[in-house]
């Protein structure tokens, strides 16, 4: 069995049990979980190996590149802002960069940037990697770029754009790149290990991403017709899931070093799990002293702006503005949690209701059509020990 190390508050050891299961019977190969609860980490686990070629086990600091689970970054950033009275979400993007108006663009409002309600999740053109890493050529692809669909009737996952574009208006509106804004006005007042743009001497600390291949259940009644359809559009280079990740040539590699001192905001977090628990926890409440939204900018931030069938992903999604919200199905489910998964199982969410805040990372990427088990094995342990719990 893999060493794990770290700490739980009393009452919690079920979920380090569910942990070190991961490990035994789930083929974990590193990873690390963070739980805070009303402002305070009550676990804080992590164990197994950082990288499999050299053998560099996993420890307290190890750092993960997050994917997806970065999406709530820039989105803090942009609330921030306008909890601040510095944007207003429903004024059009154009009124903070103007030359986005191109293409018909003009009368598009920032919450649709952050709803993926905006038609921008492709770039007609792919880019060099080069220019994408360099952030103002891809701002001014997507600044020329028509919406696929007319913005405002429908929502599909901008997987890669949605960083770019939120991270374009919080440059504009505040003077600083969207990886320094997160680092002066959240990353160092809560005490963050989370980059988005990673120091090169900071890089030793990255585990090594060991990517499984995609699987769906076997047999001839394992998919129903309309998940066949779906699991097929992820093979498709046409289809838009399979261009909202190829918008560079070549895709873009978050196992190459290059791409971490980049600023991605919609993919390139790189952070330990304690401090992906405590950004959550800091958003819903106070953390030492610190809290980074308040009460009315954190319900307007979390409030369903649609749902249904998303354009791109070719299902059932339920954004907020930035913040994604679990569908029941998920085993982050709770009518008042937020949060955002990550390729290949991370997850940060919070649940505002119990208080707490949770943080998943791992660098075997394993991505399946159906909810990962480690990730709901720690889950479903945290919610044995939250329903005993009085809050």
């Amino acid at each position: 069995m893999s060493v794990v190390s770290g700490t739980v508050a009393a009452g919690y050891e079920p979920v380090r049990e569910a942990f070190l299961a991961n490990f035994a019977h789930r083929s974990e190969i590193g990873a690390a979980v963070s739980v805070y609860r009303h402002g305070r980490e009550v676990v804080r686990l992590w164990g197994g190996t950082a990288d499999p070629t050299t053998g560099r086990p996993w420890r307290a600091e190890t750092l993960q590149v997050v994917y997806s689970t970065t999406k709530s970054v820039p989105a803090a950033c942009a609330h921030l802002l306008a909890q601040r009275g510095q944007l207003d979400l429903d004024a059009p993007v154009a009124e903070y960069w103007p030359e986005f108006a191109a293409a018909g663009k003009g009368g598009i409002p920032v919450r649709w940037l952050l709803s993926h309600q905006a038609g921008l999740p492709v770039l007609d053109r792919p880019l060099p990697q080069a220019e994408a890493l360099a952030w103002h050529p891809v701002v001014e692809a997507l600044a020329a770029q028509a919406p696929v669909w007319e913005p405002g009737t429908a929502h599909g996952y901008h997987s890669l754009t949605y960083g770019w574009l939120v991270g374009e208006v919080v440059r504009r509106v505040s003077g600083r790149s969207l990886g320094t804004y997160f680092a002066d006005e959240i990353g160092k007042p809560l005490g963050l290990d989370f980059w988005i743009g990673l120091p090169a001497t900071e890089a030793h600390r990255v585990s090594q991403l060991v990517e499984q291949p995609v699987t769906a259940p076997t047999g001839p009644e394992a998919l129903s017709e309309e998940m066949r359809e779906v699991f097929a559009s992820y093979t498709d280079p046409a289809s838009l899931v399979v261009r909202s990740v190829t918008v560079t040539d070549p895709p873009l590699d978050l196992a190459d070093p290059a791409t971490w001192t980049a600023e991605i905001p919609a993919v390139n977090g790189i952070c330990t799990a304690s401090s992906l628990a405590r950004f959550y926890a800091g958003l819903i409440g106070e953390v030492d002293g610190i809290r980074i939204l308040d009460a009315a900018t954190l319900t307007a931030a979390t409030a369903e702006q649609a749902s249904g069938v998303d354009r791109v992903l070719m299902v059932p999604t339920r954004p907020a503005l930035g913040f994604g919200l679990p569908l029941p199905d998920q085993p982050w489910w709770s009518p008042t949690a937020f949060g955002f998964p990550g390729h290949g199982g991370s997850l940060g969410y919070a649940e505002p209701a119990s208080g707490i805040a949770f943080g998943y990372v791992m660098n075997g990427l394993r991505v399946t059509m159906a909810p990962d088990p480690r990730t709901t094995s720690l889950i479903e342990a945290l919610r044995t020990v939250v329903s005993g719990q009085p809050d």
